[in-house]
């Protein structure tokens, strides 16, 4: 198998890093800054055991890379990227299939590596063969051309399965690669239970980044007000999670979070997208779908649609993470 990584930061970086380190080909995808810097100095690859650069191919977009059959796509880049991206690679031919030309939507793989539970509904319009990923690994990407995973002793916990639920020969040969590769990766027939319990945890991401660390009261009784919301919507909803017990229990002390030399972790993938100014953040599909699923099972949901008003207008306007201000805040309480 080869292993094209499309969107190259915080977690495509770190399992292309992981798996170009395991012997495995992979082709990582990655555009601007991040995508000039990788092409001209490798990924600047930062864990636990040091800093290296590995010159992974980069490409800047599918125009540049000949498919080819037994290539597996992983969609890595944030959920409000999803639909675009998803466009632009399923047209495109593959060689090497039997019975003629045939396109990647047709033909090829694609695993979620995503947060959120809409990105594989989205990938189905345009790919026959879907996979979701739950993802539980510590990473950042804060400049252009470098990537860290800070998680030992093992880098993440990576469950996958087909969508919308089973598992296949596909599932099993890609968690045999990641397994080679300082990952945790179980195939499950239920990944998206997985996946919506993850995202309990989850909607936590915008308060973080206009807020700070959630550390001590009283942002943690908002963080506990949004979670309730959160878990009222998926039972009138009938939808199955994994609880947090049950998490964590998987979990165990596969993954501890390391210091790394000369960084300082600075917060999860929202908070990091509001430090690099990218101008979006993901909380429409994350704080968003509580709001979704409340609007549609007709439970309210003030706290989480008051943290994706407000995660929203922090991207749009650049404002710096964690500068919620007093009369912000008193509005969340």
């Amino acid at each position: 198998m080869r292993y094209i990584i499309i969107g190259a930061g915080a977690i495509g970086g770190t399992i292309g890093g992981r798996l170009y380190e395991g012997g495995f080909e992979v082709v990582l995808v990655a555009r601007g800054a991040h995508g000039a810097a990788l092409r001209t100095g490798g990924l600047r690859f930062s864990t636990p055991e040091g800093v290296r650069a590995l010159p992974i191919p980069t490409v800047p977009g599918p125009a540049e890379i000949e498919l080819r059959s037994g290539d597996v796509l992983v969609l890595a880049v944030k959920s409000q990227h999803t639909e675009g991206v998803l466009a632009e690679w399923a047209p495109r031919p593959v060689t090497g299939t039997a019975g003629g030309p045939r396109t990647a939507g047709e033909v090829l793989p694609i695993v979620c590596a995503q947060n959120g539970v809409e990105n594989e509904r989205l990938a189905l319009r345009h790919f026959r063969r879907v996979y979701g990923m739950c993802l539980w690994m510590p990473t950042s990407h804060l400049e252009p051309g470098r990537v860290s995973a800070s998680g030992a002793p093992l880098s993440g916990i990576l469950r996958l399965g087909r969508y919308p639920s089973g598992s296949d020969d596909t599932a099993r040969q890609v968690s045999a690669d990641l397994e080679k590769s300082l990952f945790a990766a179980p195939v499950s027939d239920e990944v998206m239970r997985w996946k919506y319990g993850k995202l309990l945890g989850n909607v936590a991401n915008a308060l973080e980044a206009v807020a700070g660390p959630i550390r001590q009261e009283p942002l943690l009784a908002v963080l506990r007000r949004a979670q309730q919301e959160y878990e009222a919507v998926l039972h009138a909803a009938g939808i199955p999670y994994a609880t947090a017990e049950e998490q964590a229990a998987d979990r165990g002390d596969r993954v501890e979070l390391q210091p790394l030399e000369g960084e300082e972790r600075i917060g999860g993938s929202s908070a990091q997208s509001l430090v690099r100014g990218t101008g979006s953040i993901e909380t429409d599909y994350l704080n968003g779908e509580v709001v979704l699923l409340g609007r549609l099972h007709g439970v309210p949901t003030p706290v989480n649609e008051a943290l994706q008003r407000l995660a929203g207008e922090f991207a749009r306007t650049g404002r710096p993470a964690g500068s919620l201000t007093p009369e912000e805040f008193a509005a969340l309480c």
